[in-house]
């Protein structure tokens, strides 16, 4: 494909070829490590069918894939492709007559396919989901059903500690357990062979697993996916349709359910996709065993996975990144969309300092309990707070949390850029309230603290109002008799527009923290 310039932005396409699905990803790359998707796209073409058994790829399998990578190739050319990065995985790198397959690829569909390991790809969807969710602080397990592998990672935000594949998979062992297919239902001794054959193949790794302090179990592709829509839609009183988590008791309940249906009812269960529907008892057992192994009580899901990865790996191999490494990919997100909408950077920077001076020091005297989750995610929208300027400065707030809301935010999960656009566009002119309309897609546990550093960021805005940071520090006080003493030190007798602007938000900081407020102004501290 056709270079461009240094320092221009490429568009890249991903294609990643699996066992079940053809999945594509293209995306605009900036030269400063920013990513804009242009399209996502998926389609089923069953590669693996009959192939475990006979250990080759079947011609009408070839044929499928081969006519959907052609699809997805002149689609993908479409929006100007600059790099095709290809992968494939269990069913071409177990097959035989894989050469067969990449050779009709590279000449039907203009694509050069590598092959990547078990363990590659463990790493790659570990990239992928921890560049767009925010894991629990501890060891998480990473889990990904493909059709014919399993992928898990132990690991944390910034690191992984163990890779590993297994020959496991939802059309592997389908066609292993239910040769005739399952248009009949599944009988309990049926689903127990299955699941005892499941816990044979991870009994090396189930001694890792019960010996690791594990948090939570996070699944990432199509089958886990599937199951905690399923389970949140079976809910009789749910509250949050979002299938973000499911109880292990959740899972068990729609497994046991699934096995009773024939495949023609089964298709029909709400939520299911009823291209799935002959395969997915399969890959339920899988998570099944899983669950069990590591204690854990419930299955969280993100869409993130193996694509993501592909984008977050050639990112961070970019050559006009060198520092790429020591970034994390949440403050590289930040700053890429802050260059992007050409921010005043002093001005960000001494808003970002004001403010989380005043978090901290109000955290020191007792004004709120909250801690470093909160703190970064303020960090970030005072960063961010100004960048809807570049539409217009009239009402910029408004454009601000557009923009962030339907930014993607690589490293955030939705309900982090769901608070740090609520943060941005509280920063100025209407204050914030309970039953504010941009708090709607936020937690309701969550929005005092919301509330809060709202607050933190209205006063440090005020603090900095004449742009000339005039005020070099700001930091709470408790008083005696309840109330909050705030010290404003100033490198400048003349910043009566910042004490006036301070003035002005005290009565949302009374309203919000029930504590009166009085401004002191002082000189810089020596």
């Amino acid at each position: 494909m056709g270079g461009v310039g240094v320092g221009n932005p490429r568009v890249v396409a991903f294609l990643d070829i699996g066992t079940n699905s053809v999945r594509l990803l293209v995306s605009r790359v900036s030269p400063e490590g920013g990513s804009t998707t242009l399209t996502r796209q998926k389609e089923v073409v069953r590669l693996g069918e009959e192939e475990f058994a006979q250990g080759e790829l079947q011609t009408d399998a070839m044929d499928r894939c081969v006519k959907v990578c052609r699809h997805l190739s002149a689609l993908a050319m479409s929006f100007g492709v600059d790099e095709f990065v290809a992968v494939a995985t269990s069913a071409t790198r177990e097959a035989s007559n894989r050469h067969t397959l990449l050779s009709r690829i590279r000449h039907e569909a203009g694509v050069d396919v590598r092959v990547i390991s078990g363990l590659e790809e463990a790493r790659l969807i570990y990239l992928g989901v921890v560049s767009g969710v925010r894991l629990a602080d501890g060891l998480s397990l990473i889990i990904d059903i493909g059709g014919g592998s399993t992928e898990m990672v132990l690991g944390d935000q910034h690191h992984y500690t163990t890779l590993s594949s297994h020959p496991l998979g939802s059309i592997r062992l389908t066609n292993q357990f239910f040769p005739g297919g399952t248009a009949a239902p599944v009988s309990r001794k049926k689903y127990r062979f299955l699941r005892d054959h499941v816990a044979g193949v991870l009994k090396d790794f189930e001694g890792e697993i019960r010996e690791s302090d594990i948090v939570e179990v996070v699944g990432c592709s199509g089958t886990l996916i599937n199951l905690a829509e399923i389970a949140v839609l079976m809910r009789r009183d749910a509250h949050d349709t979002s299938p973000v988590l499911a109880t292990r008791r959740e899972i068990r309940g729609v497994i046991a359910y699934l096995c009773s249906l024939p495949l023609e009812e089964r298709r029909k269960v709400p939520g299911i996709n009823p291209d799935r529907a002959d395969i997915i008892i399969a890959g339920a057992a899988i998570i099944d065993v899983v669950l069990d192994m590591t204690g854990s009580s419930a299955l969280t899901v993100t869409e993130r996975g193996l694509q993501d990865g592909l984008l977050a790996d050639y990112l961070s191999r970019m050559a006009t990144l060198p520092l790429l490494s020591d970034t994390t990919v949440r403050k590289r997100t930040v700053s890429q969309l802050a260059h992007s909408y050409l921010i005043n950077e002093l001005h960000a920077r001494s808003v970002t300092g004001l403010a989380l001076s005043l978090f901290d020091s109000g955290s020191e005297a007792g004004l709120h309990q909250m801690g470093v989750w909160e703190r970064e995610l303020l960090e970030y929208a005072t960063l961010l707070h100004d960048i809807g300027s570049f539409i217009s400065y009239l009402d910029h707030q408004d454009h601000s949390w557009y923009i962030i809301r339907n930014s993607e935010m690589a490293g955030f999960d939705r309900t982090e850029t769901e608070v740090i656009a609520s943060l941005t566009r509280f920063h100025r002119r209407r204050p914030p309230r309970w039953r504010s309309v941009e708090l709607a897609h936020i937690p309701k546990n969550l929005r005092k603290r919301v509330l809060a550093l709202a607050v933190f960021l209205r006063l440090a805005e005020s603090l900095d109002r004449s742009h000339a940071a005039l005020v070099s520090r700001a930091a709470f006080f408790s008083m005696a008799d309840g109330t909050f003493t705030l010290y404003v030190y100033t490198r400048s007798a003349d910043c009566q527009l910042e004490l006036a602007g301070v003035l002005k938000e005290a009565s949302t900081f009374e309203r919000i923290f029930q504590r009166g407020l009085v401004v002191q102004v002082t000189g810089e501290e020596g």
